[in-house]
């Protein structure tokens, strides 16, 4: 007879071998499909090397794109490690920029440092707020979070799509309009960490990291992240030991929300310039695989995070060289984490076969 048990331990050699098959089989299934759409898998996977790391503009291309994807996950780190399954990172990321927007149009005269802060704030303060309010409705209707959360990304979307057409946000020309706003104000944008000609690196990649000691301290070290981890273990002893269980639920989700507002105010006064959708659309669901396939652990997620960003900006440039199609960068996101996850269901759990006598 076969069954499936849970491991009483795993040991490092294991985990290697799992996790390394596990990138092993990714690596092997995007090449099949690099190779059925057409195109050459070694040339496309040295375009795609090259594209994010071979030279000092790609390199911080790559952490760039892998900023706003670790402020997500870290993000779904917290609200996960308590089971708290919030799905709304979408809708999260695109209430940070709308509400880091709509601060920026009344701090013009302030002195660049306070308005930086007033914006970034913003940031926090919308997605926190998106993410506080699915809180609520669990805390105060029963109603599930996987359900509020992405019902709410629809809302924000659709709000968003009313500011930027026929809406006060809208960008017009002489003849036409545009569905985006107008640029922010050149005196606003986030200050590159180095020179314009070196990369698109923004001070939000210093606030990407703080956020990783926050959430690592945060989890590991305090009171908060104790109950945090007790919470997605077992809610009941939680609550008969006197903890406030809402009051948790209710901070986990503001936490969570507010890195990926910052996720999205970081894009648009950083990268884009502009409020659009089509930049900040994307980044919610990436910011989930990341966190996944970082192990929900802060450092799992910062190495996860630069994995995909540096596969978001090798896309690019492996797109031009070898003609491969704009949706098998996705396709090979989801191929990594199956593979990552299988790689954790087997750390975890053992194929026993025992014999069964009459």
């Amino acid at each position: 007879m076969i069954s499936i048990q849970r491991r009483s331990g795993s040991s490092l050699r294991w985990n290697v071998v799992c996790f390394s098959a596990a990138i092993l089989c990714a690596f092997l299934s995007s090449a099949a499909l690099l190779a059925l759409s057409g195109g050459d898998a070694v040339k496309g996977f040295s375009a795609l090397f090259t594209g994010a790391f071979g030279s000092q503009n790609a390199l911080f291309g790559s952490l760039a794109k892998a900023t706003p994807l670790l402020l997500v996950g870290l993000g779904t780190v917290i609200a996960f490690r308590a089971k708290i399954w919030n799905i709304g990172q979408e809708g999260q990321v695109l209430a940070g920029a709308m509400m880091a927007y709509w601060a920026s149009l009344m701090v013009g005269s302030l002195p660049y440092w306070v308005a930086l802060t007033v914006i970034a704030l913003a940031g926090l303060l919308g997605g926190g707020i998106l993410g506080l309010l699915a809180g609520y409705l669990k805390t105060r209707f029963g109603t599930n979070e996987v359900i509020s959360t992405v019902m709410l990304n629809y809302i924000v979307i659709f709000f968003l799509a009313y500011l930027l057409d026929g809406g006060p946000w809208m960008e017009t020309g002489v003849t036409v309009a545009y569905h985006q706003s107008p640029p922010v104000n050149p005196s606003l944008e986030w200050p590159d960490l180095f020179a314009r000609g070196a990369g698109k690196l923004h001070i939000g990649f210093l606030f990407a990291l703080a956020a990783s000691a926050f959430c690592a301290i945060l989890i590991d070290r305090t009171s908060l992240g104790y109950d945090i981890r007790a919470f997605g273990s077992n809610p009941t002893a939680l609550r008969f030991r006197g903890t406030n269980v809402r009051r948790l639920l209710l901070v986990v989700m503001l936490l969570s929300g507010a890195l990926a507002g910052l996720a999205g105010a970081g894009e648009l006064f950083g990268t884009a310039h502009r409020l659009r959708a089509e930049t900040l659309l994307g980044i919610g669901s990436s910011g989930i695989v990341v966190a996944m396939v970082g192990g929900l652990r802060p450092s799992g997620v910062m190495l996860a995070a630069l994995f995909f960003g540096a596969l978001k900006s090798g896309a690019i440039y492996m797109r031009l060289q070898s003609g491969t199609p704009a949706g098998l960068v996705s396709a090979m996101e989801g191929l990594v984490l199956l593979f990552f996850l299988c790689a954790v269901v087997a750390t975890k759990f053992q194929i026993v076969r025992s014999n069964v006598h009459a």
